[in-house]
C-alpha cells in the first residue's frame, strides 16, 4: 500500500527516495495544485477547507458554479493547473497555461443584501493586491474594479458572478486568475505580467494562494460580523490601493476622451472622478474605460 502511494506521488512529481529497509525519504516537492499540496499549506479558518483540483477544466468558475448549484459548500475552493477556457471580463479569454499560474475560484454563500453585493468587489481586490504584496514584495495596486496592476501591466484579474433568488444572493462566485511564474502569453487581454518577470525569480504559488485566501478571511469576515465602521474602513483601504490615485490621467466614456482624477470609490462601487474643469463624474462598471 506504502509502494502504491509512492508510485503516485513520483507520477505527479514529488521526488521520492527509498532507503533499503528504511522506507522512503522525500527529496523535493513540485510546484504543482493539487488538494493535498493547498490543504498541507492553507492555514485559513473556512476558505479552502473543502478543495476540488483539477489537472485541466475548462474554467474553475463553471465548477463553482456546477457545485453551488448542488451541494456545493460555504469557502470551496475550486483550482486548476490549466484551464482551456479561462473566463476574464468584458467576455475576454484568460490566458491559462499548465502548471505557471493560480487559477482559482471561492464559492460563497454570502449572507448580506444585494445592495452590499458591490463589497464583494473591493473585498476581493483587496485580497489579491495585498496577497501578492505580502508574499512578494511586488507593489500591486487595484485598476478600478478589480483588475490587479504593477505600472501599467496586468498581474492578476477577478471575475465575479452573483445569483439572485427572490431578493437574496443564493451564491457568489470568485474567479482569481494570477500570473505567477509565466514568462510568455498568448491572448487577446492587453498588457500582460507575471510576477516572475518582474521580480526576477519564481515565485512559491501556494504561499500567494494561502495569502490572498488569507485576507479574503479576514476581510470578509468583518463584513458578516458586522464590525463598526467596517465598510468605511475597507473603503479607505481600497482608495489607498488604487492604480493612478494620484494626479490627472486619460479615461473615455460614452463621450469621448477626457482628462481627470480619481477621487473614491463609494460603497456601491461607482467610481467617482473629477475632471480638469472641476465636475465630478460618476461611473458604473462598464461605463468607463481607463486609457493606457
Amino acid at each position: 500500500a506504502v509502494w502504491k502511494v509512492m508510485e503516485q506521488l513520483k507520477e505527479e512529481g514529488y521526488e521520492i527516495e527509498a532507503v533499503r529497509n528504511r522506507g522512503y525519504r522525500l527529496k523535493s516537492c513540485p510546484d504543482v495544485i493539487s488538494e493535498s499540496e493547498i490543504l498541507s499549506v492553507l492555514q485559513t479558518e473556512w476558505a479552502g477547507r473543502r478543495t476540488v483540483c483539477y489537472k485541466e477544466t475548462d474554467s474553475t468558475n463553471n465548477r463553482a458554479r456546477d457545485a453551488g448549484e448542488k451541494d456545493g459548500v460555504h469557502g470551496m475552493l475550486f483550482a486548476a493547473e490549466r484551464q482551456s477556457a479561462g473566463k476574464g471580463r468584458r467576455g475576454r479569454a484568460w490566458d491559462s497555461p499548465g502548471g505557471s499560474s493560480i487559477y482559482m475560484s471561492i464559492l460563497l454563500r454570502p449572507d448580506i443584501r444585494p445592495a452590499k453585493a458591490p463589497m464583494l468587489t473591493l473585498v476581493m481586490g483587496l485580497s489579491a493586491a495585498e496577497g501578492i504584496k505580502e508574499t512578494t514584495g511586488v507593489d500591486a495596486k487595484i485598476k478600478w474594479p478589480n483588475d490587479i496592476y504593477w505600472k501599467d501591466k496586468k498581474i492578476a484579474g477577478i471575475l465575479i458572478e452573483n445569483d439572485l433568488t427572490g431578493s437574496q444572493i443564493s451564491q457568489s462566485i470568485i474567479g482569481i486568475g494570477i500570473n505567477i511564474n509565466q514568462e510568455e502569453f498568448h491572448s487577446s487581454a492587453p498588457n500582460p505580467v507575471s510576477l516572475r518577470q518582474i521580480t526576477k525569480k519564481e515565485t512559491d504559488r501556494m504561499e500567494v494562494l494561502n495569502s490572498v485566501l488569507e485576507h479574503i478571511i479576514d476581510l470578509y469576515s468583518r463584513i458578516e460580523n458586522r464590525e463598526t465602521d467596517i465598510i468605511t474602513k475597507i473603503q479607505e483601504y481600497y482608495l489607498k490601493a488604487q492604480y493612478r490615485k494620484e494626479g490627472y490621467h486619460p479615461y473615455c466614456d460614452a463621450k469621448g476622451e477626457f482628462t481627470a482624477k480619481l477621487i473614491r470609490v463609494e460603497p456601491d462601487g461607482h467610481l467617482i472622478l473629477k475632471d480638469k474643469n472641476g465636475s465630478l463624474r460618476k461611473y458604473a462598471f462598464k461605463e468607463v474605460k481607463y486609457l493606457l
